[in-house]
């Protein structure tokens, strides 16, 4: 009988194997010659604020942000620039970064980018950029030096609609309960 009930679960772990094996080879495959619809960078040292910095220079709309540390000022200085090009860029913090000493907060305020707190939760802990409603960068990577030089990080940049849009809706959900960033 043990035996019985051994095979008849091997039985189940195949049949699952394949189901998944199926499901997972109906997403995108790339042709030949195309690229993947993600870009992917681990860090230190792995130079993922390049792909940080390619994917606001390549905004054209818009750029929503959510950070929970935010002190890089390459990526909030990308930022100003792509509000002075026309892209409409806003971003939404962690209350940590009104009391960081090194938060970039005032820069992007000054440049009349729209700032909001999130106060939902212990902490907004989202790493989150969503570019023209198309591409996300998203990952454990924090908007910090930090980040790029001494963590174990990682960054993903997806071009994908769909995910795209989930994430800008739980970024305006975010923002719809966050306060305006009161500068000092």
């Amino acid at each position: 009988m043990m035996g019985k009930r051994i095979s008849l679960g091997r039985l189940w772990l195949i049949a699952f194997v394949f189901i998944a094996m199926a499901v997972g080879s109906a997403g995108h495959r790339a042709e030949a010659g195309e690229a993947p619809p993600w870009k992917l960078c681990f860090s230190p040292d792995g130079r993922c604020s390049t792909l940080i910095l390619e994917a606001i220079s390549s905004a054209r709309e818009s750029i929503r942000v959510q950070a929970y540390s935010f002190t890089a000022r390459p990526i909030a200085e990308a930022l100003v620039e792509a509000h002075r090009r026309g892209v409409d860029v806003a971003v939404i913090v962690d209350k940590s970064q009104n009391s960081e000493r090194y938060s970039v907060m005032s820069l992007l305020s000054e440049a009349n980018i729209p700032l909001y707190v999130d106060y939902c939760c212990a902490i907004a802990h989202n790493k989150v950029m969503v570019i023209d409603g198309k591409k996300v960068v998203t990952g454990s990577y924090n908007f910090t030096q930090s980040a790029e030089s001494r963590n174990a990080e990682n960054l993903l940049v997806i071009d994908d609609t769909k995910m795209a849009k989930a994430y800008l809706d739980n970024w305006t959900q975010h923002r719809d309960g966050a306060r305006i960033f009161a500068a000092k």
